[in-house]
């Protein structure tokens, strides 16, 4: 009877079975792949905008006291 036609026998069915296991276990993790990338995202998108926005201002800050600077050091008129 395994031999038959559309009946692929007892280890066919437990192929089957691990086989149907094995790719829920894929389709689990590829969810939460995406799931932690979706959350991650937004978190990196921030660092980015937080360490642009110290730089800014570490470069205004340079640029001030070195105007300050340059200011104090000149020769009056």
């Amino acid at each position: 009877m395994a031999n038959e036609s559309g009946n692929i026998g007892v280890f066919g069915d437990l192929f089957t079975a691990v086989g149907d296991l094995a790719q829920q276990a894929v389709d689990m993790a590829g969810s939460a792949l995406k799931t932690a990338t979706d959350t991650v995202q937004p978190v990196t998108n921030a660092c980015v905008q937080l360490c642009t926005t110290s730089i800014n201002s570490a470069t205004q800050l340079v640029e001030g006291a070195t105007k300050a600077i340059t200011t104090a050091i000149a020769p009056k008129q």
